[in-house]
């Protein structure tokens, strides 16, 4: 299989590393034992169907690489294998509620658009740290992040859920009353714009206090204004798929996603109204908190 070259901002000793994207985790041909290939499958890291994982880059590496390059200096560089990811996975603390719910996402169309069990622990802690009564999400799916979510919102907590797809809706509404949280979860269904322009317009302004978006990346940079106004000073914003697999450092892939998430990292990069950091959790997780008004 043949691989593209690494973008030149970053140069990799060949010694330690084949000239392979440094974001691209996992392959087919890593994937040797078929109980690690399943496991992550179920788990979401990548879709199950092979052809899919196929299409990543091979790493051959070692977990821990030296990367160098020009600007930044010499620095290591952590690769996520297999074996390593299942470590990670087992240091997650996941109810029994979201399991059931990811096995049943499993076998629904689109299932790698649910976040892994890592990411749905990370938002259900930054919700905790921060702790916030009203949140947002962009984008259900079926609800396991959602349900992480309002599993860690006090009673009187709120979560506006936004999503278009009603057959989606059914699964997330049928886990919310399983797991005793469906009063916490107010279902927007539509278009996402519309629903939090409504909020806008019903006075909601800066009342939230954190929202995560993980929905069509071309609309990400309109998802954002919009939460912007309706988050408070010291919220945050959280988004998904900010790697985009990698693609977002890869010159040549210019599909319109990919473009469009270039260009709304560089836009939150220089965005004065904002913290930001970039964590290379699942395809990539932006942490944005709101220094100021608009």
């Amino acid at each position: 299989m043949a691989t593209r070259p690494l973008p030149p901002l970053l140069r990799l000793r060949s010694s330690l590393l084949p000239a392979t994207p440094l974001l691209a985790l996992l392959s087919l041909s890593s994937l040797r034992c078929r109980s690690a290939k399943r496991r992550l499958a179920s788990l979401h890291l990548l879709p199950s169907a092979p052809r899919t994982v196929r299409s990543l880059a091979t790493v051959t590496a070692p977990p821990v690489v030296v990367a160098e390059d020009d600007k930044y200096g010499r620095k290591q560089v952590i690769s996520v294998t297999p074996q390593l990811y299942d470590y990670i996975l087992s240091n997650v603390r996941e109810p029994p509620i979201l399991r059931e719910l990811r096995e049943e996402t499993a076998t629904m169309p689109g299932s790698q658009m649910q976040v892994s069990p890592d990411q749905a622990q990370l938002l259900a802690m930054l919700v905790q740290i921060l702790g916030a009564q009203r949140c947002i999400e962009v984008g259900v799916y079926t609800g396991y992040s959602s349900l992480a979510i309002a599993l860690v919102l006090p009673e009187s907590g709120r979560l506006v859920a936004c999503e278009r797809d009603m057959k989606c809706l059914e699964v997330a509404k049928k886990y919310y009353e399983r797991a005793g949280v469906s009063h916490k979860v107010d279902i927007k269904h539509g278009l996402a714009v519309e629903s939090l322009r409504s909020l806008i317009q019903n006075g909601e302004s800066c009342s939230f206090d954190f929202a995560f978006v993980d929905a069509e990346k071309r609309m990400y940079s309109e998802y954002f204004e919009l939460l912007l106004q309706l988050v408070r000073i010291g919220g945050l914003i959280v988004i998904d798929n900010v790697l985009w697999h990698g693609k977002v450092a890869d010159p040549q892939v210019n599909d319109s996603k990919t473009i469009s998430l270039r260009n709304f990292n560089k836009k939150i990069l220089e965005d004065k109204r904002i913290s930001t950091s970039m964590v290379p959790i699942g395809d990539g997780m932006t942490i944005c908190q709101k220094k100021a008004d608009i």
